[in-house]
């Protein structure tokens, strides 16, 4: 190691500690352990452009251990993001873009948002999965992969503790991610103290059992011996690669080793005591020119070598102009033109069909004009219909296939699926029943807070999937992914609300999840009425024969069947009901007050008819209005019999349409729009 490698690697330390002790509240300690290995990497390894952070052929970089953030934006600063000291002295305040943990769309060169631990291990895969596939789909040129970069990460003890990374682990030696690089800050400390209290597994023999490249650096300030673990990785094609680094958490303070410098700041004097001991003489956020200088030159070497990937490019742009206007789409995140050419459309006089089913046919339509929709399902792809046909199964030996087996792994599932997104190229989509969304839930939340385009299809919607019993029929569930900001929710009432719902979902900014049924269900027909509808978030679908309605029936998923039925009995009664389907709560606050008054018109009341959990729906109604829902778990027996029991019938709408009916609502409810 040079003495410039050394400044380098004190003034990533100081600058770490500095910021937290000014915000007073961090976590100085891995910084402080970590920075040679990260250095090493980053000075020696990463292939980026800090001038153009969404260069497509860099290498990913993910702190996995995202209480280490000021690591990250020490180097980003350094390193020539656009990431001023400024914004290093302002750790962890309001405004600033360096959060307490490191924030997608933040801070420039942020791949990821991490922070819950095993979440960034997880996406991680994801993005080497997505690299996998898009190196095989799009080829050679010069006879080199066009599309050639690495996904590295740092990972802590928390992260290889963590049943997501151990799920996710398992898959990516499975797959054989060769491109995968993850160094593991291996400090022996949490915040409870030293790991042995809970953990005393070999994480060497777990990640060889699941297919991984392992090496062991014992000294974790040797760069040079890092350096080359990184390298014998690099040339391990065929497995992920785990470096174990054993390092010391809090190097050279007064809390070395200790628990002490895991999740608070140093104290003034112990901050004073580490500058000694590592003979810093210099002020807090001091950046020595030498190190400016050596750090700078990453922007000249990315801006060559983007430049000189851009020449190959250009290269296979003359060589294959098909593929390579296809790559030019997908990397400016656009849906190639005519995608939903071969959406199908369905007709009222079809034969009743589950929303499951009428997915999978829109998803194969779908997948016909979209050559990089690429997904699969936690070991239930015949009972999602989550299957892409003739598409050929993503497997180590044929990475070009589009059908993932993700095994069953829903955990795990989630946040690969948020990895593929934010790798970018890929369309991707993961499924499972509703009642395992539960497992998925970090991640569900994640994408809503990054923000980013993950597909989520869930089946078996409601009590109506019937024999299974309670365990597997979801009530809470679809109030828990509404209540995710910014997640926008699907639950259609037929065929043609479904593929409304998957073509607005491709065209969002932020994720989409579809709640489907089990059941048949009728099909609406007027797919373009229903198509505008489903972009609003909620839509007349019937209107009653006489004057204007007496009361409103606001159904989603297969209770807008019930709805219909309940309106023609009422109709008899020359109670007049207006029947409403409300396909996504998240679109329908969207709406301005004059769309949501034509549909739930001020002094009408409101009956919400959902075969899940009632709470919320108070927001829709008012005060006027009544929600038949479910405030219990389910039963197991035939779906009909379960819904029937369970109130879910044209007798017990009429009755409570009939009650309301008359009545004046106070209002139309006045809800602040979502995310």
């Amino acid at each position: 190691m040079t003495p410039i490698d050394q400044q380098c690697i004190d003034t990533i330390r100081f600058l770490s500690i500095d910021a937290v002790q000014k915000a007073n509240s961090g976590h100085p300690g891995m910084p402080l352990g970590a920075a040679p290995m990260a250095y090493a990497l980053w000075d020696r390894h990463l292939r980026h452009n800090p001038k153009n952070p969404e260069w497509f052929n860099r290498d990913r970089f993910i702190l996995s251990a995202g209480h280490a953030s000021m690591l990250v934006y020490s180097l980003l600063h350094l390193y020539g993001y656009d990431l001023p000291i400024e914004e290093i002295e302002n750790f962890r305040q309001w405004g600033s873009r360096t959060a307490g943990h490191p924030e997608y769309g933040l801070a420039p060169g942020v791949e990821c948002t991490t922070g819950p631990l095993g979440q960034g291990f997880a996406m991680g895969v994801g993005m080497g999965m997505a690299e996998k596939h898009l190196r095989a789909v799009f080829g050679d040129v010069d006879g080199r992969a066009l599309l050639d970069h690495y996904t590295y990460a740092i990972v802590s003890d928390g992260d290889v503790m963590e049943g997501v990374a151990c799920e996710a682990a398992s898959l990516a030696g499975h797959l054989g991610l060769g491109r995968l690089i993850y160094l593991y800050d291996d400090n022996r400390i949490t915040i409870e103290g030293s790991t042995d209290l809970a953990f005393t597994e070999s994480v060497d023999g777990r990640f060889q059992a699941s297919g991984w490249h392992v090496q062991v650096v014992e000294d974790g300030t040797d760069i040079d011996a890092i350096d080359a673990a990184i390298q014998a990785a690099q040339a391990e094609a065929s497995r992920p690669s785990l470096i174990r680094v054993r390092t010391h958490i809090g190097f050279g303070s007064p809390r070395a080793d200790s628990a002490k410098a895991h999740g608070e700041p140093l104290g003034a004097d112990n901050v004073a005591a580490t500058r000694e001991a590592l003979g810093w003489d210099h002020p807090p956020f001091f950046v020595p020119e030498d190190v400016r200088t050596h750090c700078a030159n990453a922007v000249i070497r990315g801006a060559n070598v983007e430049t000189a990937w851009n020449a190959r490019l250009d290269a296979y742009r003359q060589e294959q102009p098909e593929r390579a206007a296809l790559l030019d789409t997908l990397m400016r995140g656009e849906l190639p033109d005519d995608w939903d050419t071969d959406v199908p459309s369905f007709d009222a006089a079809d034969k009743p069909i589950a929303t499951r089913s009428a997915s999978g046919k829109v998803l194969n339509g779908l997948a016909r004009r979209i050559p990089t929709l690429f997904g699969g399902s936690a070991d239930l792809g015949g009972s999602n219909k989550s299957e892409l046909d003739d598409a050929g199964d993503f497997l180590d030996a044929s990475p070009e296939g589009r059908n993932i087996h993700f095994g069953v792994r829903e955990h795990a599932m989630g946040s690969i699926v948020n990895g593929m997104a934010l790798h970018g190229g890929v369309f991707p989509y993961g499924a499972t029943f509703l009642i395992f969304s539960d497992y998925m839930r970090p991640a569900l939340r994640l994408s809503a807070l990054m923000k980013v385009p993950s597909l989520f299809v869930f089946t078996h919607d409601s009590i109506g999937l019937g024999e299974d019993g309670p365990t597997h029929q979801p009530v809470e569930q679809m109030m828990g992914m509404r209540s995710i900001p910014g997640f926008t929710d699907f639950r259609p009432a037929d065929a043609n609300e479904t593929a409304a719902a998957w073509r607005v979902a491709l065209q969002r900014r932020g994720p989409s999840g579809f709640a489907l049924s089990r059941q048949n269900l009728p099909v609406l027909g007027d797919a373009a009425r229903i198509e505008a509808g489903v972009a609003r978030g909620a839509y007349v679908v019937s209107e009653p024969e006489g004057d204007g309605p007496d009361v409103v029936l606001l159904g989603t998923g297969s209770e807008v069947h019930l709805a219909m039925s309940a309106q023609t009995v009422l109709g008899d009664r020359d109670i007049n009901a207006r029947v409403v389907s409300m396909p996504s709560w998240q679109l329908w606050f969207e709406q301005d007050d004059g769309y949501r008054e034509g549909v739930l018109p001020s002094g009408v009341p409101v009956l919400a008819i959902e075969a899940g959990l009632g709470l919320g729906w108070r927001e829709i109604v008012g005060d006027g209005g009544a929600v038949i829902g479910l405030d219990r778990f389910g039963e197991s027996a035939p779906g009909e019999v379960v819904m029937t029991k369970l109130g879910f019938n044209v007798d017990n709408v009429v009755a409570q349409a009939t009650e309301l009916a008359g009545r004046k609502r106070p209002g139309l409810n006045r809800h602040p729009a979502a995310g």
